[in-house]
C-alpha cells in the first residue's frame, strides 16, 4: 500500500514560485496514477492536476494550465508539483492523492490514498 506525505509548502509573495513534493512509500508507486488537489478555506475541495503512472499523461485544471507543472520520478518515489506566477487565489491546502486508475484521481472521488496536506499561502 502507498502512503504520501507533502513538502515544500510555505507563504511566498504572489508572482513568486513553489515546488510541491509528495513522497510516496511502498512498492508499487510506480503504478499509481498521482494528483494533486487543493481546498481553500470554506471552499470544497478541488482538482488541480494529475499524471498518469508512467508521467505520458498529464491534464490541469484551467485555473492553473501554463502556471503549473505536474511531474514524477519514479525511481524515487516522488510526484511533484512546480507552481509559478502564483496568485492569492492560489492559497489552499495542497493535497497529495494516488489511485491505480488515472479516471478516479481526475474525478476526485474514491481516491485509494490521500495525503495530509502542505499549507501554501501566496500574498498580495
Amino acid at each position: 500500500q502507498v502512503q504520501l506525505v507533502e513538502s515544500g509548502g510555505g507563504l511566498v509573495q504572489a508572482g513568486g514560485s513553489l515546488r510541491l513534493s509528495c513522497a510516496a512509500s511502498g512498492r508499487t508507486f510506480s503504478t499509481y496514477a498521482m494528483g494533486w488537489f487543493r481546498q481553500a478555506p470554506g471552499k470544497e475541495r478541488e482538482f488541480v492536476a494529475a499524471i498518469s503512472w508512467a508521467g505520458t499523461s498529464k491534464t490541469y485544471a484551467d485555473s492553473v494550465k501554463r502556471r503549473f507543472t505536474i511531474s514524477r520520478t519514479n525511481a524515487k518515489n516522488t510526484v511533484y508539483l512546480q507552481m509559478n506566477s502564483l496568485k492569492p487565489e492560489d492559497t489552499a491546502v495542497y493535497y497529495c492523492a494516488a489511485d491505480i486508475n488515472l479516471r478516479t484521481v481526475l474525478g476526485g472521488t474514491g481516491v485509494d490514498r490521500w495525503g495530509k496536506g502542505t499549507q501554501v499561502t501566496i500574498s498580495s
